[in-house]
């Protein structure tokens, strides 16, 4: 039984991960097509539309990171 919870706690990590890193990439990936169109549209705000951009892009990676420590975690928890 004792394996099995660990095979478990394996599986929820992994998976866990992996939907972070699927998320991450899809909203950083909207993000940066948002943001292009609106320097097309745009062209004169470009720099502060790309200021916008990595600040939100970064919040985006930190609470990846911040998932991924959580699976981390899990997976070495015995």
């Amino acid at each position: 039984m004792e394996n099995l919870n660990l095979g478990l706690g394996y599986l929820a990590a992994g998976l866990g991960a992996a939907i972070t890193i699927i998320g991450a990439g899809f909203g950083i990936g909207k993000l940066a097509a948002s943001a292009m169109e609106a320097s097309g549209r745009q062209p004169e705000a470009a720099n502060n539309i790309r200021t916008s951009m990595i600040i939100a892009a970064a919040l985006i990676e930190g609470a990846t990171f911040f998932a991924l420590a959580i699976c981390i975690i899990l997976a070495t928890k015995s």
